[in-house]
């Protein structure tokens, strides 16, 4: 099939559907209220992985070693810690009582405040053996929290108050599990925006923040695929960015418009796309290994690709250079507008969580809880430092006030356990 049958097939699934004005008469909504000592979402406050960068975090720290405390967490899930104001939010699941939940705990010391149960039954026993019923990562605008849940054959977006009281939930699309789910919430002025890609054809949602109501949808190929939708300022806008089905796409966040289209992405994606302003980085694992350096200008330019594996990980993008870490435990400096490798590090391990950048040293953890920590430098791979926590790590770690927050799991009497850490100096 040429480009431009490609193309149009794209554009009959690229055209929102729109509420008419009555129904998107608007309640009185609060602008979103964090502070740059939070991390409200995934992959942080300028939502691409970088930490605010006068921070100090430890360079070392085992079970004994720069613990300032550690939790129970009930259940299993891959949700990143979310931080805002004194409180630290996950969700998780139980598959043995089929519950999927959100917990809420105290920044200072660890203690559980609550749990607010969203779902009992309606589980799915398909899905990578990786996978889990709560990969999503809580966002919070100040006021209100905002999660994702796949359940009974649909995906879900649920808000509740800071003290665990439901506000609203809404179903987004059915949903046919393949892989597994794992796209989490963005917000952005008076939306949360949402995405559910899979076999059964999927969605992009903006949802009113205040209530649930839906303002604009886009229905989406037939294609499973697992990216988050990540909102970020390119081209001179803010532009809602999505990776996967064979297509790399950017959409105007309060309309829903598609600005721009192109191929440039393979099937199956999972990363959350980085820019410097001018190219956006998608990366994919299925049919192929593929990462692409894309204009987002509308012109749908592909500037340079290679076939290197960065299924799962996210990358970083600091001047004119990406740091990135393979799935296979590979570290690897490129220039981002020639795509031009500048230099290789090997780390070990396998890899699904996404490096952070905090000032000058990016932190990583691999799947059995060793996390290395290397310098940004574009001349050479420089390690720091190298240090275990725990016997399995997936969610991504947050960095705020020089403390990071880790979601890890061990063994206690025999079973997986898994616990929040709060480590620093």
């Amino acid at each position: 099939m040429n480009r431009f049958c490609i193309a149009c097939l794209l554009f009959c699934f690229a055209q929102p559907v729109f509420l008419n004005a009555d129904e998107v008469k608007e309640p009185v909504v609060e602008p979103i209220n964090v502070k740059s000592t939070d991390w409200p979402w995934w992959r942080g406050p300028q939502r691409n992985g970088i930490a605010i960068a006068n921070q100090n975090p430890p360079l070392k720290w085992s079970a004994t070693e720069n613990i300032l405390w550690k939790s129970p967490i009930s259940g299993r899930g891959y949700s990143s810690p979310t931080v805002v104001g004194n409180r630290v939010f996950l969700a998780s699941a139980n598959t043995e009582t089929e519950t999927q939940f959100v917990l809420g705990y105290d920044r200072a010391t660890g203690k559980q405040l609550w749990k607010t149960v969203i779902f009992k039954g309606g589980f799915s026993t398909k899905g990578n053996k990786k996978s889990t019923h709560a990969s999503s990562t809580v966002a919070c605008d100040g006021k209100r929290l905002f999660v994702n849940f796949i359940n009974n054959g649909a995906a879900y977006t649920v808000a509740l108050r800071l003290d665990g009281q439901r506000i609203w939930q809404t179903k987004i699309t059915d949903y046919i599990i393949h892989q597994g789910y794992g796209s989490s919430p963005a917000l952005y002025e008076k939306l949360v925006i949402v995405s559910a890609d899979n076999k059964g054809g999927g969605a992009i949602a903006a949802l009113r923040r205040a209530d649930g109501m839906l303002v604009w949808k886009i229905d989406r190929p037939k294609t499973p695929n697992y990216p988050s939708p990540i909102i970020l300022k390119v081209a001179g806008k803010a532009q809602v960015l999505m990776t996967g089905c064979d297509l790399v796409t950017g959409i105007e966040p309060l309309t829903g418009k598609t600005l721009w289209k192109t191929e440039g992405a393979t099937t199956e994606c999972v990363t959350s796309t980085v820019t410097n302003g001018e190219l956006i980085l998608t990366s994919g694992g299925y049919p192929k290994n593929h990462i692409s350096a894309v204009k987002a200008d509308g012109s749908g330019k592909v500037v340079w690709e290679n076939s290197t594996r960065i299924y799962v990980p996210s990358m970083l993008i600091k001047g004119d250079h990406i740091y990135s870490v393979t799935d296979n435990g590979v570290a690897i400096c490129w220039d981002v507008k020639t795509g031009k490798e500048i230099w290789k590090g090997r780390l070990g391990g396998t890899f699904s969580s996404s490096p952070v950048l905090v000032g000058e040293r990016i932190y990583v953890t691999n799947e059995i809880g060793e996390t290395s920590i290397f310098k940004v430098n574009p001349k050479k791979f420089e390690l720091l430092g190298e240090n275990k926590l725990g016997t399995e790590v997936f969610a991504t770690p947050t960095f705020c006030v020089s403390r990071i927050y880790m979601r890890a799991s061990g063994e206690v009497d025999g079973k997986r356990q898994e616990f929040l850490y709060c480590i620093g100096k």
